[in-house]
């Protein structure tokens, strides 16, 4: 009964703050755990841990992301390390922790987990006195796995750092009879915060440890795709020596059933896939996840969620097309629904979970068209198409068979230049008769202050572009992509990782 009771300083806990009163926190959890509980909802602005009183006080960006919170983890109560947490609304407004002790941690855990938000790659103050990447550290991490109770597989590990950006590349190995992987992001700023918030966690509780650190290779090389190696970007590989997944006396491991801690999986809302709550189900990728022929054992048909509930559009605004455009930088999207009743909600839906998970970590939290948008899995397999007469307005749209799709060949490039939303884009597939001028007015016409603009110097059929804001270069993408630029070129848009 005791955590039902309400914690003396919180009288008025029924009037929505944004700020929020966590209870019964285990006393071993990390800042940055905590935090995670706020991520799916918005922006974290603050934090302060009462690990004496096993409590803790979050702050969110707006009193809205707040409320989301405390509705969505009032029906299901969040588990933070096995434990139940119970959440309410504080009676302070803002929490000021400018002069308190200890605080370092927790700001460095936000400048953390806000930058993997928001993509914004700016090592900030707190988080360069943490020790911020070094010129030298790269994207790729060699991990190695101590007290090794159960099997740690290659999706387990694709599954835990895919969290923190666009995994490449796998390749696992026992070395001195110890399990170790080396992994690569995307981007070297990804791969430093899977180190920061992973290196010394376990994988289940009290075994299973990861010990992270930075490898000197700049690219790992993948021959097969097989539960030893795997390339993402490669779905072609051939899978080596065909042997079987998994040894007997590991897939018996799988019977035992550890109860899965949530020191490494910090598992989201909308971001586990559903199963007996213990098991190392909660863990497994899908098979579609995972170059779609992988399947776990003992893990029978687990499905993987390709579709996104995306709300908080602007319902003025937003179309299908536009969603089609706009998650398409991350997956191939083969049908888009917004909400009869409800135009400021949308389901889309991705080819697979994999492409559906790199749209929520790259797309939630981002402004569009003056609002934040939302995207968690859909409770939905699927997105229906309306029925003959069924009026619909044009708002379920099926792009299945659009020419559109990014991603369609197997290892594509595409797959190597996923970056999430930035002010700078980059623009191909420009005939040789357009120019610097053209193609500053044509992103003028489109509301967008131009900062900057160069084209390659060994290649004039690409460029990159400066705009004003992330939100301005969202709108940019949505409207100019696939643009008829004459002469028989249709303009290609996508977010660039480089600045002018």
């Amino acid at each position: 009964g005791n955590d039902k009771k309400k914690f003396k300083g919180d009288k008025s806990s029924c009037s929505p703050s944004r700020v929020l009163h966590l209870r019964q926190i285990p006393s071993d959890v990390t800042e940055a755990e905590v935090i995670s509980l706020g991520v799916p909802f918005g922006k974290v602005t603050n934090l302060l841990m009462l690990k004496g009183k096993s409590q803790a006080f979050l702050e969110m960006a707006s009193e809205e992301a707040a409320v989301t919170m405390v509705n969505y983890y009032t029906p299901a109560t969040p588990h933070l390390r096995s434990q139940p947490v119970y959440i309410q609304y504080s009676n302070h407004r803002e929490l000021k922790t400018d002069n308190l002790p200890n605080q370092a941690r927790a700001q460095a855990a936000l400048q953390a987990v806000n930058a993997m938000q928001s993509g914004s790659l700016a090592v900030t103050s707190a988080f360069a006195a943490e020790g911020g990447p070094l010129p030298g550290q790269g994207s790729v991490l060699r991990i190695i796995v101590e007290n090794l109770f159960y099997p740690v597989t290659l999706e387990v590990l694709y599954q835990i750092f895919s969290k923190f950006g666009s995994v490449l590349k796998i390749i696992t190995f026992t070395r001195n009879n110890q399990f170790q992987a080396l992994l690569q992001y995307a981007d070297p700023m990804h791969a430093y915060y899977a180190k920061m918030a992973l290196d010394g966690q376990s994988v289940y509780t009290a075994c299973c440890t990861l010990r992270i650190e930075f490898s000197k290779l700049t690219s790992l090389k993948v021959k097969y795709n097989n539960d030893k190696s795997r390339d993402f970007t490669r779905l072609d590989l051939p899978s080596g020596d065909g042997q079987p997944p998994l040894e007997p006396s590991i897939a018996a491991a799988f019977g035992k059933k550890p109860s899965v801690s949530s020191d490494a999986i910090n598992t989201l809302p909308g971001l586990s896939v559903p199963a007996a709550p213990g098991t190392l189900t909660s863990l497994a990728v899908t098979t579609s996840a995972v170059s779609g022929q992988m399947t776990i054992p003992g893990v029978t048909d687990v499905p993987g969620n390709s579709v996104l509930l995306v709300s908080n559009l602007n319902p003025e605004a937003i179309t299908p097309h536009g969603l089609f455009i706009l998650f398409g930088v991350y997956g191939d999207v083969h049908r888009v629904k917004i909400m009869f009743k409800k135009k400021e909600n949308a389901l889309v839906q991705m080819a697979d979970a994999m492409q559906a998970q790199l749209a929520i970590s790259h797309l939630n939290g981002q402004r569009l068209y003056g609002r934040v948008l939302r995207a968690t899995l859909s409770k939905h397999q699927t997105v229906q198409l309306p029925r003959e007469g069924q009026e619909d307005q044009g708002l379920t749209k099926d792009y299945s068979n659009s020419p559109l799709h990014r991603f369609k060949k197997p290892g594509s490039k595409n797959f190597q230049n996923i970056f999430p939303p930035s002010a700078t884009l980059h623009l191909s597939n420009i005939p040789s008769s357009v120019t610097v001028d053209d193609l500053k007015k044509l992103f003028a016409s489109t509301g967008s202050t131009v900062k900057a603009f160069r084209f390659f110097q060994k290649d004039c059929k690409m460029a990159l572009i400066q705009l004003g804001s992330v939100e301005e270069a969202l709108h940019a993408l949505i409207e100019l992509h696939n643009h008829d630029l004459g002469e028989n070129h249709h303009l290609r848009v996508s977010f660039s990782k480089s600045t002018i």
